[in-house]
């Protein structure tokens, strides 16, 4: 089964689960689902940083300053968020991440939303990222983040940068 088959829960603008469809015909309908956002933290207190594949159905070759992904039909958000985490970065054995906050993501043209939901994680393991997920990976001081997030800075997954935004303004 291809990523495209994963069946989905289809949810409303509450978060309520609505009905079931495979990845492909969500992206596709552009119907709302849910997705997890983990920030994974070196013990230098690094964001890991990577850019997508080419390959990826969404935002191929953008850059992300979170692992995560969908979450699967039936699933918990924090069930999403730490096996996401492990596959992303290659390991398993992290600790489970820690929920910070849910959003509702809706693209800038309206097209595409699905509810959110931020985590943190500390990652001392060795990161062995999935190549077929990530095409480049760095553990970034939050500073060099904020740089490369500024207008001219690197180009980032929407969804990502708006989560990342969100956080930053939490935080200030």
């Amino acid at each position: 089964m291809g990523a495209a088959d994963e069946i989905l829960d289809v949810v409303d603008e509450n978060d309520r689960v609505v009905g079931r469809a495979p990845r492909g015909e969500v992206y596709a309908k552009g119907l709302r689902h849910r997705c997890v956002f983990v920030l994974a933290r070196d013990a230098e207190d690094r964001v890991f940083v990577h850019r997508r594949t080419a390959e990826k159905l969404v935002f191929p070759s953008l850059y992300d300053m979170f692992v995560g992904g969908v979450v699967g039909a039936g699933e918990t958000y924090d069930e999403a968020a730490l096996r996401e985490a492990e596959e992303e970065l290659g390991v398993s054995g992290l600790p489970r991440p820690e929920p910070l906050f849910p959003f509702l993501y809706e693209s800038a043209d309206g097209r595409q939303s699905w509810w959110s939901y931020v985590y943190e994680v500390r990652c001392v393991l060795p990161v062995r990222p999935q190549a077929e997920e990530v095409a480049w990976h760095a553990f970034l001081p939050e500073e060099e983040v904020a740089r490369r997030v500024r207008p001219g800075g690197w180009e980032w997954v929407p969804d990502g940068l708006a989560a990342y935004e969100r956080l930053r303004a939490r935080r200030a």
